[in-house]
């Protein structure tokens, strides 16, 4: 029973990281109908980044913001200069989107070095509770409080704001909203820039976790959010958090059980979706 609860915890951990780089791009997938792989690429930025002012700075908090700020300027240069020409042309966004992430991975060898980085957690989110026989580390329970919040500012925000009325229109009839006179191309430029800063705050907050970052590693996070997009279904921030608590448990009871199928397990998810429900577990059916 402490087994189930101690990786219980490191699962819904694990999530809710695939959660911020997967809730900004599914918002992206839904509203701007954008194929954007380069996606991970600014999730290793913000880890990069992050570490660096940390390391510069000796504040965890001011790492966070300079990661966030890291992913908004960014994805305005990546919306502004790379997709804006190749919207509407799933081939062209494909192929150039993909160039784009092998560059931010190369541009980060240039700028950092090609060696791996070691991160840790801050002083004060070091080491764990014991509560009876479960043990549970600090900054994995730092790592959800975070995702609980971001969730909770994000949906209040789609849910009850004039923006996020206009975003969730946006999803379902994009030429609806631009015919009643609201500027989608600002719409779009925001939603890609909010989407990236969600990215980099994952990479911020997976450096520590995982200990060391490189520069492949939004190419092998990107995976993990494209599946959680189809799981939970596309442009559905809501479905793309259960998706993603699914994926992070999953990985982290296979990985214990059973190593060699925790990749394996998540391609198999995401393939009885599309057979079951080809739209997503929450997505709304055409």
């Amino acid at each position: 029973m402490d087994l189930l609860l101690n990786l219980m915890v490191n699962g819904l951990a694990t999530g809710m990281l695939i959660f911020l780089l997967a809730a900004g791009l599914t918002l992206i997938f839904g509203l701007m109908d954008v194929l954007n792989f380069a996606h991970g690429g600014l999730f290793a930025w913000g880890a990069y980044c992050g570490v660096w002012v940390y390391g510069m700075t000796g504040s965890f908090m001011t790492a966070i913001v300079g990661a966030v700020l890291t992913g908004v300027i960014l994805g305005y240069v990546t919306e502004r200069f790379i997709i804006q020409p190749v919207y509407g042309n799933h081939v062209q966004q494909i192929l150039i989107t993909l160039g784009l992430m092998l560059v931010l991975s190369e541009m980060l060898k240039v700028v950092f070095g090609p060696n791996q980085i070691v991160a840790a957690p801050p002083d004060y989110l070091a080491g764990s509770w014991q509560l009876g026989d479960v043990v549970i580390i600090k900054y994995r329970a730092f790592i959800i409080l975070v995702g609980v919040i971001v969730f909770a500012l994000v949906h209040y925000v789609l849910k009850n704001t004039k923006i996020g009325l206009t975003v969730r229109a946006g999803v379902m009839n994009k030429e609806m909203v631009q015919a009643l006179g609201i500027n989608i191309k600002k719409v779009f430029m925001l939603v890609f820039m909010i989407g990236s800063a969600m990215a980099a705050l994952g990479g911020v907050l997976l450096a520590p976790y995982s200990g060391v970052i490189y520069a492949e590693m939004g190419m092998d996070f990107a995976i993990l959010a494209f599946i959680v997009v189809v799981i939970g279904g596309m442009g559905n921030f809501v479905g793309s958090l259960f998706a993603a608590m699914l994926i992070g448990l999953s990985g982290a009871f296979m990985t214990y059980f059973v190593p060699d199928l925790s990749l394996a397990v998540n391609m198999l998810l995401m393939a009885v979706v599309l057979v079951v429900r080809p739209q997503g577990l929450f997505g709304a059916k055409g």
